[in-house]
């Protein structure tokens, strides 16, 4: 007998909730479960066959007799309980052909659209600045989507050369504003209030990722970080105080640091648990702010800039700096910013360093 190794024991006062995160099963143990749990957690073989709370342990499958293979997974447990735990959403009934699929597809939008979404988000920092209408963007449609793609690449050093708020303006549309050019083109199958589209998908539509512009050296704006406001094709002013050097609160990267212009892609969490009740769409997070980083990217080489992209950052750091409050359901995945560059991958830095060594 041994416990089973795809469980994690979560204490909740007055029981400890026992999660089976490989078959999405929940146990409220009491204190005498509790008790005996922990006594066969140290020692498995006082297992009793007539004991009725082992036998109960055993069905639940807290306990299992089948030896389990060693996991081959290289990072920490935590990695691997979300990944395995968000592995085979349940289902209590699996379609079996597309008329299938759509009826309960169609209950289920039916069941989420009998509660309102969560509103828009216009920034409520900053209340007494007026909102900053953006330029128009600049056509694109001369540019080649392949010279894009084969041009792009990762630079580590940048000039600090200004950059055009038009062009930060083209940036910020493309990647998060909601496309009048797609406004006409929306089907009978799109809820009222998620009309609005993208240029890239989104987790049944809900647009979950924001964008929070780090300005640093844009022609015509202050210095600060700006909330995007999609709807709008605006910016709201959240703070204008950048004492600190952007690579302080991007884990030490200090080669970044004359980075002129960023975005700090964030997710409304609470817009993902509106639709989708199980913890799976936390995937769809990353997978949703990943083509908004791309995007981010294609449209700023396009425009002749180079372009940084990092998941690395101190989160506190960047919530503060993003004037977040604790336990905000918006929270912040990932950063990607622009600029004139010399070109170089490797920053000045680590090239010295390899260069001393050869």
């Amino acid at each position: 007998m041994q416990i089973n190794p795809y469980i994690f024991i979560l204490p909740k006062t007055p029981t400890a909730i026992v999660w089976n995160y490989k078959n999405h099963k929940q146990y409220e143990l009491n204190l005498e479960y509790s008790v005996r749990l922990t006594k066969l957690i140290d020692d498995p073989k006082i297992f009793d066959n007539s004991n009725p709370i082992d036998t109960q342990l055993l069905e639940a499958e807290i306990l299992t007799d089948t030896p389990s293979p060693p996991i081959n997974w290289g990072w920490d447990e935590l990695s691997k309980i979300f990944h395995i735990g968000t592995k085979n959403i349940p289902c209590d009934q699996m379609p079996e052909n597309a008329d299938e699929w759509a009826s309960i597809y169609l209950d289920h939008c039916t069941k989420t659209l009998s509660t309102p979404p969560p509103p828009d988000r216009i920034h409520k920092h900053k209340a007494d600045t007026p909102l900053i209408r953006l330029p128009a963007p600049i056509n694109l449609s001369e540019n080649s989507l392949q010279s894009a793609l084969l041009t792009r690449k990762t630079c580590r050093s940048f000039t600090g050369e200004s950059v055009a708020l038009q062009t930060i303006s083209t940036i910020l549309y493309l990647c998060l504003g909601h496309l009048n050019e797609r406004a006409n083109n929306v089907d009978e199958s799109i809820a009222k209030g998620l009309e609005a589209r993208r240029s890239s998908p989104s987790g049944g539509g809900l647009n979950a990722c924001e964008g929070f512009l780090y300005a640093k050296n844009i022609d015509g704006l202050k210095p600060g970080i700006y909330a995007y406001n999609a709807s709008e094709h605006t910016l709201s002013t959240v703070n204008t105080q950048l004492k600190t050097a952007l690579g302080q609160v991007l884990s030490g990267q200090h080669f970044i640091n004359e980075l002129p212009a960023g975005l700090f892609i964030t997710c409304r969490f609470d817009k993902l648990w509106w639709k989708y009740e199980h913890s799976r769409a936390y995937r769809m997070a990353y997978v949703e702010a990943g083509h908004i980083s791309q995007t981010y990217q294609l449209v700023a080489t396009a425009m002749g800039l180079s372009t940084w992209l990092t998941g690395a950052f101190t989160d506190n750091q960047v919530e503060s700096l993003l004037g977040f409050e604790e336990n905000n359901p918006e929270q912040v995945l990932f950063f990607v910013g622009c600029g004139k560059s010399d070109g170089q991958v490797i920053c000045r830095e680590l090239k010295s360093l390899l260069n001393n060594r050869g």
